[in-house]
């Protein structure tokens, strides 16, 4: 979901092709560390964020209770970015069924969109949807990971990858699509020496692969002891990239068919645009339906990621059930979810800039400098046909943890880059 719905925009607004090279540069090297450390750090704690802080902590300074105040803090952080979302996917839901009735591509006008969408983002503008999105992604949550989460990802995600091929395809064949492709791919040496477009590279590819040290880290806790943790992460991080390519390959297009300057972002990209788009299509209500489905399968898949680590942390560390803890945190994050409907934007933009980075950072101290070298490439390496190289270690302790707080402090100076 952070590649639809960021990706574009930062494509759309730092030139193209002038993005692409440092956020793929990025996503290497995350890859590469930070998903492949959080994923072991997961599996060999078997827990989520607060207990594997707390497990630590205990063995090496017999502080097991500031451990797990530690790791409360990405706990928290995954949270606040699961209550944001549930506002995203209500306006998703929203422009799902209106295009399913008709009734969100009957304008030809782009204004009536602009205003359409003003009304649905603001304060208390669409909680029927807001609920109904939150009690489908609690229902998926209570039957637990391989029952619920791995079942509904085995269907929703290539299906997702389906939908926007096909329509990747036909946006291709529009006139004035290529002016999209051109700017996609431009690189302007300007702007590639602009340090900004560097620094929101960075910030994006941190939150696109999810990288907060929660959802990743519990996800490591549930793979097997024979799952190779290097390949699962480099796999995360290309399917990935796709999505954030194929997403721009729809929505970049889209807005040089409707005659827009291609150098600006925002939710306008997705909810003014592309409907304006499809109005003019022959068969754009299929389309559109067809896209808003995928938009909202792959805004599943991350909402359900974002509840999870809240949900095992009440698990963990309240001894209640699976669906009494699917209730108690839904239902706290539907109450603030209503409450942030006009300033859902800035929410996401705090938790992202300052949470992500600094909830991955203290998991990456946590893994890469309290625990020895020894047993953090053991941890990586069970499970592999091949041991990752001399290289891995080094490179997460030494460029990948301070790269964390790097991103933070920037993000705090610039005033955000989630």
């Amino acid at each position: 979901m952070g590649n639809i719905w960021m990706f574009p925009t930062r494509i759309s607004l730092y030139g193209g092709g002038s993005f692409l090279i440092p956020y793929l540069i990025f996503v290497v090297l995350l890859a590469n560390t930070g998903v492949i450390g959080e994923m072991a750090f997961g599996r060999a704690t078997r827990s989520g964020p607060v207990d594997a802080a707390g497990s630590v902590m205990k063995r090496h300074f017999g502080r097991e209770k500031a451990g797990n105040a530690i790791g409360m803090f990405p706990a928290i952080v995954s949270w606040g970015m699961a209550i944001g979302y549930t506002v995203v996917m209500s306006w998703i839901m929203k422009y799902m069924v209106g295009m399913i009735t008709g009734a969100d591509i009957a304008s030809s006008d782009i204004n009536d969109y602009a205003g359409d969408f003003g009304t649905v983002a603001s304060s208390f503008g669409n909680n029927f949807w807001l609920i109904i999105a939150l009690l489908i992604a609690m229902l998926i949550l209570i039957f637990g990971v391989s029952a619920g989460i791995e079942k509904t990802n085995k269907v929703i995600m290539p299906v997702f990858f389906a939908m926007f091929v096909g329509l990747a395809i036909y946006t291709a064949f529009q006139p004035g699509a290529i002016e999209g492709y051109k700017y996609i791919f431009r690189i302007d040496p300007e702007e590639l020496k602009d340090a900004d477009t560097w620094i929101y590279a960075m910030g994006q590819a941190f939150f696109s692969l999810s990288i907060a040290g929660s959802g990743t880290l519990i996800y490591g806790s549930y793979l097997g002891e024979d799952d190779s943790i290097p390949y699962s992460a480099r796999m995360v991080a290309v399917f990935d990239t796709l999505a954030a390519i194929i997403a721009s390959f729809v929505i970049i297009p889209a807005m040089a068919t409707t005659g827009a300057k291609l150098d600006q972002g925002g939710p306008g990209l997705m909810f003014i645009y592309l409907p304006h788009l499809f109005h003019g299509m022959p068969g754009g209500r299929i389309f559109a339906i067809i896209f808003f489905v995928a938009v909202f399968f792959a805004g599943l898949s991350s909402l359900i990621n974002l509840y999870e680590t809240p949900i095992a942390t009440v698990q963990e560390k309240l001894h209640l059930g699976r669906k009494v803890s699917c209730v108690i945190v839904c239902g706290i994050g539907l109450v603030v979810a209503m409450s942030i409907q006009g300033i859902v934007s800035g929410w996401m933009d705090v938790t992202s800039t300052y949470g992500c980075p600094l909830g991955a950072g203290l998991m990456a101290i946590m893994f890469f400098y309290f625990c020895d070298r020894k047993e953090v490439e053991g941890q990586v390496n069970k499970g592999t046909k091949k041991s990752i190289g001399k290289w891995f270690y080094p490179l997460a302790k030494y460029v990948f943890t301070p790269v964390c707080f790097v991103v933070l402090i920037v993000g705090a100076i610039l005033g955000g880059i989630g």
